[in-house]
């Protein structure tokens, strides 16, 4: 690490094996002490070390953190003719520091500029080994095309890297096999592209939670501009919740229980009645470790989405995870659920 704890020996490993001294930059230690002087906090001595340079190396600026990233060039190499970058691991550090100050150091030292880029395409409600059964062997028979496969809870993102012509060819098959389940190509995260499609469309939403204890409100709260669209979030836990903020009725959650299909359409139109909202969403669910039956095993969940002047649709979900993944999990859907219905 480049931090200022014991453990971050990323420079002096560096200096050590290519056999360069370490000094202290001034520019970078006067740095140091006006972030912490404009936060009224106190500098660590130990602080002092993230301001150590290899002698003739350069110190890559990081705006977005205290530890800043090191440039050891090929000349200043005395065991080969590699270039040496020394970054911060935090994405919203690295990502910016790579992005301004690695790449163009690359492509200078290459020489030559290369027309290759990177396409990704996020996908919902399939899986990474989908991908790999049902289109990973024509991929790879696109030259000059790598491609490659990040997998979450509940969405997989596709990684087309190559030249304009490759990436083209690699998105039309993944489209042609798995182009329903495609949230965004712009790097969106799906609740960004839920809010996006609301806004644009002038909807609103509102939101009926019980397992989700109210993720799927937060996670589109997290998104600047989510005040045009998101109206309500009810969080109706309990069943005396569910009857008397949403209104559903005593006798659909004795005769059909909590997590039911029933009750999961009564919250989601309760929701819309209530908040006036254009659409709503809600879940009822098992997140466990008990209170599992045979009939409605943990990780059982129902969904349902109503709108208004339109058809409420539900759907059962299984999702025997932890509770934090089981959250996400059907957060996710309930998500997607909405980007569907504002398509429709």
């Amino acid at each position: 690490g480049l931090g200022p704890t014991s453990d971050d020996l990323t420079r002096e490993v560096t200096a050590e094996v290519l056999g360069i001294e370490l000094i202290m930059d001034q520019a970078v230690l006067t740095g140091l002490e006006h972030f912490f002087a404009i936060r009224n906090r106190p500098m660590a001595d130990a602080n002092r070390k993230q301001a150590l340079v290899p002698v003739g190396a350069d110190v890559l600026p990081n705006p977005n953190g205290t530890a800043p990233g090191v440039y050891v060039p090929p000349r200043l190499n005395g065991r080969g003719h590699a270039a040496v970058f020394l970054l911060p691991g935090p994405p919203r550090e690295l990502h910016p520091m790579f992005r301004e100050e690695v790449i163009p150091r690359l492509k200078a030292i290459a020489g030559v500029e290369v027309a290759s880029g990177c396409t990704e395409l996020k996908f919902t409600g399939v899986g990474e080994s989908d991908f790999h059964q049902g289109i990973d062997a024509r991929l790879a028979e696109i030259e000059g095309l790598e491609i490659g496969y990040c997998a979450h809870i509940g969405e997989v993102d596709l990684r087309l890297i190559g030249t304009e012509e490759a990436r083209a060819a690699g998105r039309e098959i993944a489209l042609a096999e798995f182009g329903q389940f495609l949230i965004n190509e712009d790097g969106r995260s799906l609740e960004e592209t839920v809010i996006r499609l609301f806004a644009a469309k002038g909807w609103t939403i509102a939101t009926a939670e019980s397992c989700t204890g109210g993720l799927i409100s937060s996670r589109l709260t997290d998104v600047a501009g989510s005040s045009a669209v998101f109206t309500h979030g009810f969080i109706t836990y309990a069943n005396e919740a569910k009857r008397d903020v949403l209104g559903v009725d005593e006798a659909l959650l004795q005769r059909h229980g909590a997590v039911s299909e029933e009750v999961a359409r009564a919250m989601a139109e309760g929701a819309l009645r209530v908040s006036g909202a254009n659409a709503a969403v809600a879940v009822t669910g098992i997140a466990g470790p008990g209170g599992g039956t045979d009939e409605k095993p943990v990780g059982t969940v129902w969904l349902a989405w109503a709108v208004k002047g339109g058809e409420t649709k539900a759907i059962r979900g299984f999702h025997p995870r932890n509770r934090k993944d089981f959250k996400l999990a059907v957060s996710q859907t309930a998500l997607d659920g909405l980007r569907r219905l504002v398509l429709e």
